[in-house]
């Protein structure tokens, strides 16, 4: 039997208060920057989370201003809705930030389909209109909610979500990201629309239909 001394136990304790009190990682979407701006390089190829820095002496007030979002983009796809984003692709000021916002417009009707954001979380304000908004999370539990102008709703990383347009009008929404490039994965299009395609049998034994209406679906998301 091993008896303990008082000077082992006593280092024992110090060691244990001191890895409770060492800081806990972060769980930013984006890592920390560690200067004060990295304008996005774009020319170059992205390197791990960000992408190289533009030369400071390359840097002008304009890259920190971005008015992609002023407009509405035509509805040129099946679903009535056209997203706008302002990541760090069309705003180079955003690199290793960790923030970029999305314009949303729907037409009466139209949905923004169901999809996820792998690299953040989301938060949204409704702007015009009125639309339900959707989550389903990991354990298929569904919770929604019609938003009206002004309210504000918040999407965790990583699940699945949509907006229907169930007004009379267009709806606006404003969405934000903790990520530069929060990526979009939108399930109807992974499925339906991939390139290469995923082979019909794959689909047909998913979704307990046979090829013919698989097929059908597929028609539908030929841009």
């Amino acid at each position: 039997m091993i008896t303990s001394s008082p000077s082992l136990l006593l280092f024992c304790l110090a060691v244990s208060l001191l890895l409770l009190l060492l800081p806990l990682p972060s769980h930013c979407a984006d890592p920390d920057p560690l200067q004060d701006l990295c304008v996005a390089d774009l020319s170059a190829s992205i390197s791990a989370n960000n992408f190289p820095c533009k030369p400071l002496s390359e840097v002008t007030s304009d890259d920190f201003v971005f008015d992609g979002l002023r407009k509405q983009a035509n509805f040129t796809d099946a679903f009535g809705v056209t997203v706008t984003t302002g990541n760090v692709l069309s705003f180079p000021g955003l690199n290793t930030l960790g923030i970029a916002m999305n314009r949303v417009d729907i037409e009466p009707g139209g949905i923004n389909p169901p999809h996820s954001h792998p690299r953040a979380s989301e938060i949204g304000i409704v702007i015009e209109g009125k639309i339900l908004a959707g989550i389903v999370t990991t354990k298929n539990v569904y919770y929604s909610k019609v938003l009206t102008a002004g309210q504000v709703f918040v999407i965790p990383r990583g699940l699945v979500h949509f907006q229907l347009n169930v007004g009379q009008k267009k709806a606006l929404t404003f969405t934000a990201f903790n990520s530069h490039l929060p990526g979009s994965t939108v399930l109807p299009l992974n499925l339906f629309a991939a390139a290469p395609s995923i082979p019909v049998e794959v689909l047909t034994k998913t979704f307990l239909v046979d090829e013919d209406a698989i097929n059908n679906i597929k028609s539908k998301f030929v841009f």
